[in-house]
């Protein structure tokens, strides 16, 4: 299972969901799902805009688990 690595990498930046959720301009609620692994997709606008915000690669955006 793939999963979002958004909050620490929100920690490491000294920054807050909130800052992110405003930066992204989202719904609360898409973003809610999002930030929580709720959500069976993302857009590439949204990958692309949270690497260039917390300053790091799709790859350290993401994690992998074998969990399902």
């Amino acid at each position: 299972m793939m999963q979002l690595n958004v909050l620490s990498l929100l920690e490491k930046n000294g920054r807050t969901k909130y800052w992110l959720y405003k930066q992204l301009g989202m719904s609360y609620q898409n973003f809610s799902k999002m930030i929580n692994n709720q959500t069976k997709s993302i857009r590439y606008e949204n990958i692309e805009a949270m690497c260039l915000l917390l300053h790091c690669t799709p790859n350290e955006l993401f994690t992998i688990t074998e969990e399902e």
